[in-house]
C-alpha cells in the first residue's frame, strides 16, 4: 500500500508555497523575512510584519521538503520498478530523462514567463531535477557497492568460522552448514546496510556544510556601511562570462540580466541524499505506526537541538554581522540570534545554511510525525492534500500560471500602490493587493481552482505505464 503521510505532507508543502508565490504576484509585501531576500551576506536592517514573517517563514519548509521528498522518492521508485523488472541501466536512463524533462519545463517556463528576458530561470526546478539524478545514481551506486560489500564480509566471515569450527559440527553437518550460512549472511547485510547508512548521513552532512565552507562573504557581513548587498547577486555578475555561469551555476546564486538562479543544485542536495537515507530506513522491515511516529519525532526533536546550537553558539550560519535591526544596534555585544523571536528563527535560505536545514528539516520530520499519527481511513479522506501530493509537477507549472491570472486581474480591478517590487524590474513602482483579507481570498481561490484540476490529472496519470512521461509530472 502506499505511504500516505509524505503525500499529505508534500500536498501540505505545495499549499504553503502557493502562499509565498501568491503574495509574490500581488505585491502585497516585501519577499523576505527581513524585506530582502534571504541571501548570504545579505544585512537585514527591518524586518517583515508580523504576517508576512511568519507566512515567509512557513514557506521556507517548501523546497526542503521537496527535496527530501524527491531523495525518498528515488528509492521506493527503484524498488517498485526493480520488482518490475528494471534493470540498472534502464534506471538509470529514466533518472537522466526526468532530469531532462525538469530542466526543460524549468527553461521554457523562465524564457516564456519574462517575455524571452531570461534565457534561464532556476526558481527551483533545475535544483530538483539536478538532484534527483544524483539521488538515483546514488542510489544506484548504493544497491552494487552493499552487494559487493555483503559478498566480501560473507566471505570473511565464513572463513573465520571455518577456522574455529571445532570436529563437533561432524556430528549435524548439513544443519550446520545452513544455520551458518543463514546467521553469516544476515549479519553481513546488516553491517553493509549500516555501514553504508553511516556514509550517507556523512555525506549528507558534508554537502550542507559546504554551503559555509564555499561561502564567498566568508558567513560574515563585512561591512555595513555601504549600499546594500542585493540577495541573488551583485553588479559584478553582470561581466560574468557563459563558462563563468556555467561554473557557478552549481553551488552559488546567479543573477544577471539574462540568467536568474536562485537555488545552486548542489547547495541543496544534502537534503536529497538524507531523502534517500530515509527511504532506505522505512523500507528496511515494516515498522508499526507507533514507531514510525516516533522516529519521525525523536529526529525532529535532534534537529531543533541543532538549530538551537547554531542560534546560542553561532555556528553554521550564513548571516554573521549581518542582523543591524533596532534590537542589534541597541546591543551591539551581544549575540545577535538571541535578541528577538524574529531574529531567532531568521535562516539564510540563498543558499541554505546550517541552520536553515536544521530548522526546515525539523519542522518537516514534525509534521511527517503527526501526519503519519493519522488513521489510514482518516488520511484518504484528506483528498485535497492527497491530490496537490500526487501531482507535484503539475500542480507547481499551473498554480503559477493561476496565481498570474488572478494577480494581473485584481490588480487591476483594486491594486493600490505598493511597497514591494518586481524581482525582474525593481527600480519601477508597482500596484499589488495590500489587503490581507484579499491576499488570503486570491490564494484560496487559487486553491480551489487547482483542486479539480490536481484530482484529474493525478486520475489520469495513475493510468500510464510505469514508464511515461505523464507520470514526470
Amino acid at each position: 500500500a502506499r505511504v500516505l503521510a509524505p503525500d499529505l505532507l508534500r500536498g501540505l508543502l505545495m499549499m504553503l508555497m502557493a502562499m509565498d508565490h501568491q503574495a509574490l504576484m500581488l505585491h502585497t509585501w516585501e519577499h523576505g523575512t527581513g524585506r530582502v531576500m534571504e541571501g548570504d551576506g545579505v544585512v537585514v536592517r527591518r524586518w517583515n510584519f508580523t504576517v508576512a514573517y511568519i507566512v515567509r517563514t512557513l514557506t521556507h519548509l517548501c523546497a526542503p521538503g521537496f527535496t527530501f521528498l524527491l531523495g525518498m522518492g528515488v528509492v521506493y521508485l527503484g524498488r517498485s520498478r526493480t520488482r518490475l523488472g528494471w534493470s540498472a541501466g534502464r534506471l538509470a536512463r529514466y533518472f537522466f530523462l526526468r532530469c531532462l524533462v525538469l530542466t526543460l519545463v524549468s527553461w521554457l517556463f523562465g524564457l516564456v514567463g519574462t517575455g524571452g528576458q531570461l534565457w534561464f530561470m532556476n526558481m527551483v526546478l533545475f535544483a530538483l531535477a539536478v538532484d534527483y539524478l544524483i539521488a538515483g545514481l546514488l542510489w544506484l551506486a548504493i544497491r552494487r557497492t552493499e552487494a559487493l560489500l555483503v559478498g566480501f564480509l560473507e566471505g570473511k566471515m565464513r572463513a573465520k568460522h571455518i577456522y574455529n569450527d571445532d570436529d563437533s559440527t561432524a556430528e549435524l553437518p548439513l544443519l550446520r552448514v545452513r544455520s551458518t550460512r543463514d546467521d553469516i549472511t544476515i549479519r553481513a547485510e546488516a553491517l553493509a546496510w549500516h555501514a553504508h547508512n553511516a556514509a550517507l548521513f556523512l555525506l549528507s552532512i558534508v554537502t550542507i556544510a559546504w554551503n559555509i565552507w564555499l561561502s564567498e562573504t566568508g558567513a560574515h557581513c563585512a561591512s555595513v556601511s555601504g549600499h546594500e548587498v542585493l540577495p541573488l547577486g551583485t553588479e559584478e555578475q553582470e561581466d560574468l562570462t557563459f563558462w563563468q555561469i556555467i561554473g557557478r551555476i552549481w553551488f552559488w546564486t546567479v543573477t544577471t540580466t539574462h540568467v536568474m538562479s536562485g537555488f545552486p543544485p548542489l547547495a541543496w542536495v544534502s537534503f536529497a541524499i538524507l531523502g534517500v537515507l530515509y527511504g532506505r530506513i522505512m523500507i528496511a522491515r515494516p515498522w508499526s505506526p507507533r514507531t514510525i511516529a516516533l522516529g519521525h519525532s525523536l529526529v525532529g526533536l535532534a534537529l531543533s537541538i541543532v538549530f538551537i546550537l547554531t542560534r546560542v553558539l553561532r555556528f553554521g550560519n550564513l548571516s554573521e554581522d549581518c542582523l543591524h535591526t533596532p534590537e542589534q544596534e541597541a546591543h551591539p555585544d551581544a549575540n545577535p540570534y538571541i535578541l528577538s523571536v524574529r531574529s531567532f528563527f531568521y535562516v539564510v535560505k540563498y543558499p541554505p545554511d546550517v541552520a536553515f536545514w536544521a530548522f526546515t528539516l525539523a519542522a518537516n520530520f514534525f509534521l511527517l510525525a503527526v501526519l503519519g499519527a493519522i488513521p489510514p481511513h482518516t488520511a484518504k479522506r484528506l483528498t485535497v492534500l492527497l491530490d496537490f501530493g500526487t501531482s507535484a509537477l503539475f500542480f507547481y507549472i499551473v498554480h503559477l500560471l493561476v496565481a498570474v491570472a488572478l494577480s494581473v486581474l485584481f490588480i487591476a480591478l483594486f491594486g493600490t500602490d505598493a511597497e514591494a517590487r518586481d524581482p525582474l524590474d525593481p527600480d519601477t513602482p508597482v500596484k499589488g493587493i495590500l489587503n490581507l483579507w484579499g491576499y488570503f481570498g486570491i490564494w484560496a481561490l487559487n486553491m480551489v481552482i487547482m483542486w479539480p484540476l490536481c484530482r484529474a490529472y493525478s486520475r489520469f496519470k495513475a493510468t500510464k505505464p510505469a514508464d511515461s512521461l505523464w507520470r514526470f509530472f
